[in-house]
């Protein structure tokens, strides 16, 4: 009897093994904590989804994709400890951030050093991809979607003038210095720029200075609770366009502002009016799962997983090295948020910038910025 369950025991031991050695483990953190638990958590039901979609059809190299999930809490040093367990506990063969650029950016160097290959989902950070040629990145640099919401102001909107609302952090000061270097040349013509903290809530005072300069139109750079607050401004008698970029790009923005949402055009990643089936599937599968419509947040953590997975198939091999040369490989690859033209040789997207207007409560196509002297990051 003894003998006969010891056998038994390396039997089950054996077969989890084979069980282990059948899976693609892919790591995977986010802020599923904290004050960015919500997007945290679109980024982790998207990144399942993008497992779910991938596996139905087959896996990759014969073998299912296995998310290894990890919670960082927006802490740089928990993204620390984290990426330490991906690739010394877990050995992981690639990871997707899912997080902020603060955790993002303390963690590059180390799967640089580790040659793990990494895609930042959408942390806009440059230092982010500067830490190697392991580390790409599948969001808009600030800079970039910055360039293409003056793009949309100038251009799309045809304004002459316009005034700047920027959260102080480096996240708008990038938006803002691309916008104000787009708007230079094509002769908009910026008349103010107000700088908001973090934590602001109260707008009145910003929106009332801004208003004496008559603006067509006043670009805000910062997530989806500051551009609430803003657009609920409007009763003091703005009537100009108000144009923001992905951080408004959430079902929470249209949530909190109401009617004062309608006609806010941004820039971001994700298209919602998109006829690909692959677009179709995920936002009829994540209402039908979550109750809620999807956000740029998660459309881009869907396709880090995404991007992954087709640089394994491609590569034939589930080495490192050999899928980091596949993802810089890509060309004309459709994502979630579009066509990959490329990436470029410090692991940057190339792809065109999504413009969506609120519309009967809902964001819809606006317009696609594609100028390459707007798309192509700037080596």
């Amino acid at each position: 009897m003894k003998k006969l369950f010891l056998l038994a025991l390396l039997l089950l031991c054996v077969g989890g093994v084979a069980l282990a050695q059948d899976t693609v483990k892919i790591g995977f953190f986010a802020p599923l904590t904290g004050p960015a638990a919500a997007d945290g958590a679109s980024a982790l039901n998207s990144a399942q989804l993008a497992v779910e979609y991938i596996n139905e059809r087959g896996g990759v190299l014969g073998k299912k994709i296995e998310l290894v999930v990890y919670d960082d809490g927006l802490k740089p040093s928990e993204a620390v400890a984290i990426a330490r367990k991906l690739i010394e506990k877990d050995k992981v063969v690639a990871v997707v951030s899912g997080s902020y650029s603060g955790p993002t950016r303390a963690v590059a160097p180390i799967f640089q050093e580790a040659g793990i290959p990494m895609v930042a989902a959408y942390a806009i950070h440059p230092d982010i991809t500067k830490a190697g040629d392991y580390i790409f990145r599948n969001g808009f640099l600030g800079e970039v979607e910055g360039a293409a919401a003056a793009e949309v102001v100038g251009r799309l909107l045809k304004a002459k003038t316009a005034c700047l609302l920027t959260v102080d952090i480096d996240y708008g000061r990038a938006l803002s210095a691309g916008f104000k270097s787009r708007a230079e040349k094509i002769g908009l013509k910026i008349l103010d720029e107000k700088f908001f903290p973090m934590g602001e809530k109260d707008f009145t005072p910003y929106l009332t200075e801004l208003k004496k300069h008559n603006p067509e139109a006043i670009f805000i750079s910062g997530y989806y609770f500051h551009g609430s607050a803003v657009v609920q401004a409007r009763n003091l008698g703005i009537t100009c366009h108000i144009v923001g970029e992905e951080g408004f790009d959430s079902p929470k923005f249209i949530e909190i502002a109401g009617k004062a949402a309608e006609g806010v055009i941004i820039t971001t990643n994700f298209d919602r009016d998109d006829p690909r089936p692959l677009v179709k599937w995920f936002i009829s599968r994540y209402k039908e799962k979550h109750g809620i419509d999807p956000d740029m947040v998660g459309a881009s953590a869907f396709d880090g997983v995404y991007i992954l997975a087709e640089a394994m198939k491609r590569a034939g091999s589930l080495e490192p090295a050999k899928i980091r040369d596949a993802i810089a490989s890509l060309r004309d690859f459709d994502v979630l948020t579009g066509r990959i033209k490329e990436f470029t040789k410090i692991g940057e997207v190339v792809k065109a910038v999504q413009v969506q207007i609120v519309k009967d409560g809902a964001f819809h196509h606006y317009g696609v910025i594609d100028d390459p002297e707007i798309i192509v990051p700037k080596e």
